[in-house]
This record gives structure tokens, sequence and C-alpha cells, in this order.
């Protein structure tokens, strides 16, 4: 295997890209057991596949988003080391395929140039933070959930507490009370609320789905929005001390939960208040970043077939809070499209919109 430098200026990042190839090496050369360099990989987002020789890899882009520029370098990615393929899996992450090992540190390191990383889309970690697909324009949303996301998918990206727990842990945000990121199916959900002029969210705890679906329960009612970090800390600790070891199969929260039950979670929880470094973690949502919206100037096109052009209407379109404009929704068949798409529709955003698409 050939080393190769990165040009990363985050040391961080850095630092996970060539330790990966390090492993990599020693992995080959012997040194490092299948099922170590297993944990390692999953944590780095490099999945095995049943083809011999190639991997999966799994790039998150937390709550779906992803600007034209970082589309444009996912769809050069795949071209240089992959077939062009992409897929958008249910968890707002895009998915490679049928990539070799060795050059997975260098894939990494072409797509962390556009700030997109793999760190921790697979694995025993917290997985892809998924949101409402209509977070920041949806007319019945209290305020945009989408800082909130960001900071809590900052704050547990490499976190300690979080790197080998029994099981994966997933987490998501709703814009409002229509629960359109289905907090009763996650581990942690957050629902978006104002009460006194306060911005917080109604908190779900210890859903899933699988062979034994569960409703996740409500852990609060109302919780301001500078407590969700310190709580989700502590619900890692619960989890990460109490839950499911031996059987994987049982190794999720919603069965840590049924077990225990919520009184019995929410007094682990009180117990693990005095191992949590902070007690609030204030969110500035004023600081994350303005939408700014293209300019470009549009013709009135002649509609050949406007029957069809309305019906497209009547089921693509989507109304936004923001006066003048909608949303267009596009579908993509199972998830599965190519970079010669891809790369029109990174132009169109560009050209057209904000300059960034959300996959759901």
């Amino acid at each position: 295997m050939q080393s190769f430098r990165t040009e990363i200026e985050n040391p961080i990042v850095e630092k996970d890209i060539l330790e990966l190839e390090r492993k990599i090496n020693e992995f080959h050369n012997g040194k490092l057991d299948e099922e170590k360099f297993r944990s390692l990989r999953l944590a780095r987002g490099v999945y095995g596949q049943r083809q011999q020789g190639v991997q999966m890899i799994r790039i998150k882009l937390p709550y779906g988003k992803v600007t034209s520029q970082q589309l444009h370098g996912i769809c050069d990615v795949s071209d240089e080391f992959s077939t062009g393929r992409l897929h958008i899996t249910t968890r707002q992450d895009i998915q490679i395929h049928y990539v070799d090992l060795d050059r997975t540190p260098e894939l990494w390191a072409q797509l962390e140039k556009d700030e997109v990383t793999l760190r921790e889309a697979c694995g025993n970690t917290v997985r892809n933070v998924t949101a409402s697909e209509t977070a920041g324009i949806d007319i019945d949303e209290p305020f945009d959930v989408s800082p909130y996301a960001e900071a809590l998918f900052r704050y547990f990206l490499r976190n300690p507490i979080s790197q080998e727990m029994g099981r994966k842990f997933k987490v998501s945000f709703s814009a409002s009370d229509a629960d359109t990121g289905l907090s009763y199916m996650h581990d942690l959900g957050f629902i978006a609320k104002i009460e006194d002029g306060v911005r917080g969210f109604k908190v779900m705890l210890g859903g899933g789905l699988g062979s034994q679906p569960r409703h996740a329960e409500v852990l609060f009612e109302f919780l301001p929005s500078d407590k969700i970090i310190p709580l989700m800390d502590g619900v890692i600790r619960v989890f990460d001390r109490y839950g499911e070891r031996k059987s994987r199969a049982k190794a999720r929260m919603k069965f840590l939960l049924k077990d225990i039950g919520l009184d019995g979670f929410k007094s682990l929880l009180e117990e693990e208040k005095k191992a949590i470094p902070y007690q609030t973690w204030s969110i500035d949502a004023k600081s994350y970043p303005k939408i700014q919206v293209a300019e470009t100037e549009i013709s009135n096109a002649e509609i050949k077939d406007k029957l069809a052009f309305e019906k497209w209407k009547s089921t693509n379109i989507v109304s936004q809070k923001q006066e003048g404009f909608v949303a267009i929704g596009i579908k993509v068949l199972l998830g599965d499209f190519y970079t010669g798409k891809a790369r029109l529709l990174a132009d169109l955003v560009q050209n057209y919109a904000a300059g960034k698409s959300d996959y759901h």
C-alpha cells in the first residue's frame, strides 16, 4: 500500500485519516486482527461488502444538508474511486460502493477539502443526526432546528463517551408537532417548541423499528435548548453503562428502557449528572450561516404540456414560510442516482436556489 500526504489543514481530521491508513497497513501485515480492524474502520465510515476486496463508504451529512460544491465533490470522488453511482440512505447520508480499501484514506482526504466527513457514519457510535426535510422553511415550525442539530452533531463527533457503545445510537430533530423527523422511532428525538418565549424541545426516548418495534416515550414535555446537549451526554452515559453488551440483538436503547422503565431510566440519568462536564450548553442559533438566495433572472419559458406541469406542481412543490419562495421535491427511485444527474442537480441548486440541497 503506497502512502500519501494529505492537504488537510485541520490537524484533528488529518490525524484521523492518517491513522486509518496506518491501521490498514497493520491489518494487511497481520499486526491487527480482523475484529479490531472492523471496529476501527466502521467508526470511520468504511463498511465491508460481501464482494471481496471492496468497501462501501458512507458519507455523513448532518440533517441531510449538502451544498452544491459538496455534491460536486462527492460526484468527483465517486467517479474517481468507484462506479459513479450514489445511494441516498434513510439517515440522510450518501453511500458509495465498490471502493478499494487501500484507497479509502485518500478518498476521505479528498472529501474533507469540502468539509465532508466519514467519521462515525457506521459502527457503535452516534450515527448521522437527521431532521425534518422542511427544517428552516416549514410554515408551521416555531423556529429552524438546523443550528441545534448542527451543534449536537459537532459536540458528539469524536466525543470519547460515544466511540465504543454497545450499539449504534440514532437522533432526530422535528421542525413541528407534525414530527416529520420521526422522533417516535429514534433513540432520542427532539421536537421544536417555544414556551414563554424560550426555545426548546419536547424530548422523546427509546423508540425503534426492527423485529420488535417500540414507540418512543416522552422524557420531557419541554426542555430548554441549552439543556439538550447535556441531556444527550447523560443519556449516552446511561446507555453505555447499563445497556446490553453480550447480545447484539438486544443492545439498543429501546430494550434498556423496556427493562428498567422510564422512571428507572430517569433515576440513572440523575445519578450520571455529576459526571457530565456541562449542565448547560448554549447554542448560538443567530451565528448559523444565513441563506443566500440565488438572484438568477428566470424567463417565462413556454410550457408545452400544461396539464402535466400542473400535475407535477401539485405533488412536487412545497410552500415555504419565506414569502414568494417554494421548495421543489425530487423523487429518487430507491435512493439510487448517478453522478451525471447529481451534477446537473448541483448546478440547478447553485443557479436557482440557495446553493444547498437536503436529502431525505
